[in-house]
């Protein structure tokens, strides 16, 4: 006889075990899609009429047969099998039913054949979903579960020719479910097809747009120069507060020394006075503060790249006609014929913004490579400095 008692015991143990163990991730394959496949086996199963003990059977693989996701995605099946064998074994549930239950659980992983009516019944529940009208609502949840769980992404088209393909590759193996969900998953074969053959339509429609429309900008390229530009205004900023920062550490330095040195009067200049061999060290650190605070002040300089311009030439893709270094030196007249040629054509506006990107980044080049000389110099200098007067103090 079908035992009510440890059906229902089993289905408490899965709806517990879901609920503390399952992620909420899991959009698809949750306790809903469980309680569903359990419906849809018990009503085809009764279509059968199948024998109690059986049903018994039908029903705990069909609680059990998911639970393997607590732990794992891939081969979750399994884990299932261990899962409902702990559980049964614990209730002292006769093995060679134990194994039946778990061959159930086996016959739903994809790919595997089926040898027993058990088998086929709960792979139909399983799939009953392609024979519903919540079939393509449900898709979607799917869809969502392998991008976080396998790294699966599709675009619309991709996934319309996936789930048609999947649609025409399957059907129903028990008499109850062909009768139950057959008409319902011709329509949906259908209503897949004709999303698909739209979505089709539209991509290609989109692409022939694409090749027509130049003269439109694309929001990832906008947001591509946006970003570099805001990324080379910073990478200046940086430059010119290091620049800064050199130049007045080093003035500060020069400062101090010219005025103890220059002052008979103090302790520090009588003491070198008597000490000639002292104004090795202090004759390093000034001319490494002068070098290196030179070496900064260059790399602070205002640098303006132009070009003699001719207004033949104004599309060249030397010339950045959106660059005051450049289109100040062309007549007024000139300069608005050249911006409105430059409106007209998206592949001269995005020369001129390429060819101002590029000479901003000839600028920092030039930038940070006089400040590493500065600091190079700064840091060399220091360390002569202190080793030199170490060496003249112990003479």
């Amino acid at each position: 006889m079908e035992n009510e008692d440890l059906i229902r015991k089993a289905g408490n143990y899965v709806f517990t075990l879901f609920k503390e163990k399952l992620s909420k991730k899991l959009v698809y394959h949750n306790y809903k899609h469980t309680f569903e496949v359990v419906k849809e086996a018990r009503e085809l199963a009764q279509g059968c009429n199948l024998p109690p003990e059986e049903m018994e059977i039908l029903m705990l693989a069909a609680w059990f047969h998911d639970t393997g996701y607590i732990s794992t995605y891939e081969n979750h099946e399994e884990e299932s099998v261990e899962i409902a064998t702990a559980f049964l074994e614990k209730e002292k549930y006769p093995p060679e039913k134990i194994s039946m239950v778990n061959t159930c659980i086996m016959a739903t992983k994809q790919g595997s054949t089926t040898h027993h009516l058990l088998e086929d019944l709960l792979v139909d529940a399983d799939i009953a979903n392609i024979g519903k009208e919540t079939f393509f609502a449900t898709a979607e949840l799917l869809r969502v579960e392998w991008e976080i769980y396998q790294n699966r992404t599709f675009s619309d088209l991709e996934w319309a020719q996936f789930q048609l393909d999947f649609l025409l590759s399957v059907s129903f193996r028990t008499q109850p479910a062909q009768a139950k969900f057959s008409k319902q998953l011709s329509k949906n074969i259908q209503e897949q097809r004709d999303h698909q053959k739209e979505l089709a339509k539209k991509k290609k429609k989109k692409e022939k747009k694409n090749r027509e429309d130049l003269a439109q900008p694309k929001r990832g390229i906008e947001t591509m120069f946006k970003s570099t530009y805001d990324n080379h205004i910073s990478l200046s900023a940086i430059a010119d507060n290091k620049a800064n920062m050199m130049i007045s550490l080093n003035a500060i330095i020069m400062s101090i020394i010219i005025t103890y040195l220059g002052t008979k009067s103090s302790i520090i200049g009588a003491e070198f006075t008597r000490n000639p061999i002292l104004m090795i060290p202090v004759g390093i650190l000034l001319a490494t503060t002068l070098a290196s605070v030179i070496s900064a002040i260059i790399s602070a300089q205002p640098e303006v790249t132009s070009f003699r311009l001719r207004p033949d030439k104004l599309t060249s893709r030397r010339i950045n006609l959106l660059f005051f270094g450049n289109f100040t030196k062309i007549p007024l007249e000139d300069f608005q014929n050249g911006m409105h040629d430059i409106m007209r054509d998206k592949n001269a506006l995005y020369n001129n913004m390429i060819t101002d990107i590029y000479y901003l980044g000839d600028v920092l080049k030039n930038k940070y490579r006089l400040l590493r000389i500065s600091y190079t110099i700064f840091m060399i200098g220091i360390i002569l400095t202190v080793l030199s007067f170490v060496i003249a103090i112990s003479r």
